[in-house]
């Protein structure tokens, strides 16, 4: 039995735990209190972050890498292209991600001054590539729609002068692994 290593209010998890809806993999929960980390969780993630996957004695921290192991340990349904080029797209798209909107996130939430000037930014990047990615549904939509949501329905973020990335969460948002993120995320909210 897999083991997740989570916390409800990271985007971060929150990928991991759609990937596993999305494969319908079975899981075991440990909810980590991130404010109050416990000392054994740096044993599993020298970093003491959370997602950590664990599967016997194989421990594996990163929703990166954990997305893409998940999409070769259960292939069925395949969340990453066929073609080894369109999955070296959506590998560049999710780093480009990380660095640019995971970030631009973490400052407008912590309140730093320019922070709604650089979401902006980031946004409007995210509005201008949406068109171009043309493989479907898969990893490089999980790799953003918690953020996505999180913005929206935490912290209040009109997503409307951005209309592709709206619009791509409302499609996102009829899958049942994201609509069950989005049952969490209002859960925090109350």
């Amino acid at each position: 039995m897999l083991t997740l290593y989570d916390a409800d209010r990271c985007p971060y998890c929150a990928r991991v735990r759609i990937a596993l809806a999305e494969k319908d993999v079975e899981y075991e929960t440990v909810v980590i209190d991130l404010s109050d980390r416990p000392a054994w969780l740096y044993e599993k993630n020298p970093l003491g972050k959370v997602p950590v996957l664990e599967e016997d004695a194989f421990v594996l921290p990163e929703s990166p890498v954990i997305m893409e192991y998940l999409d070769e340990r259960y292939p069925e349904p395949p969340l990453l292209p066929a073609d080894a080029a369109a999955r070296a797209i959506v590998r560049l798209q999710i780093e480009r991600f990380d660095i640019a909107l995971g970030d631009a996130y973490y400052a407008f939430r912590r309140g730093e001054e320019g922070a709604a000037e650089g979401l902006a930014h980031c946004l409007s990047f995210l509005e201008r590539g949406l068109p171009r990615w043309q493989f479907g549904y898969g990893l490089a939509d999980i790799a953003y729609v918690p953020w996505l949501i999180r913005l929206r329905d935490l912290l209040g973020v009109d997503l409307d002068p951005y209309p592709a990335v709206r619009e791509r969460l409302e499609q996102l948002t009829e899958r049942p692994a994201v609509a069950a993120e989005l049952d969490l995320v209002a859960a925090l909210s109350r």
